[in-house]
């Protein structure tokens, strides 16, 4: 496990939903070699994700699993609600309003928040500010026109 967090990466989302970009953002740190646990707001939306990661394209799937499924340490990726990493991963993704108790020990943490909810952009902000000061490098991405636009970074 890493000592420090290398990597906070803000997504604010504002042209695609969180089920149009996630399945695209796991599909893309696998490519990379990340083992992943992704937390979210609440179980239906773990049960929503876990559906959709099977039937999100007809040509392919992602591998995952969820605490009904078990075997967590054989899932490449892992949905949970719960601070846990029990599939040794190595990448945090908090979605759904989703936090996390500690960024210590994780290569790679991505903050996907709805830049169309005012709460949900306020609290981003919180984390921002919280983690800038424990001196986390921070990057900050915003859906513009033409993709993704990194629009600040410490």
């Amino acid at each position: 496990m890493f000592e420090a967090v290398t990597d906070i990466r803000f997504y604010h989302l504002q042209r695609a939903t969180l089920d149009e970009l996630l399945p695209v953002l796991l599909e893309k740190a696998r490519e990379r070699g990340h083992r992943i646990v992704v937390k979210l707001g609440s179980a239906e939306r773990v049960a929503s994700l876990d559906t959709q990661l099977w039937t999100y394209r007809p040509e392919s799937f992602l591998a995952h699993g969820t605490a009904s499924d078990g075997e967590a340490d054989r899932q490449p990726i892992w949905l949970t609600t719960v601070d846990e990493n029990p599939n040794s991963a190595d990448m945090l993704v908090l979605a759904d309003g989703a936090t996390c108790a500690k960024v210590d020990g994780w290569a790679v943490l991505c903050d996907l928040f709805d830049g169309n909810d005012e709460e949900a952009v306020a609290a981003a902000r919180s984390r921002w500010t919280a983690w800038k000061t424990d001196g986390h490098a921070l990057t900050y991405w915003q859906q513009g026109p033409r993709g993704w636009e990194k629009k600040a970074a410490t």
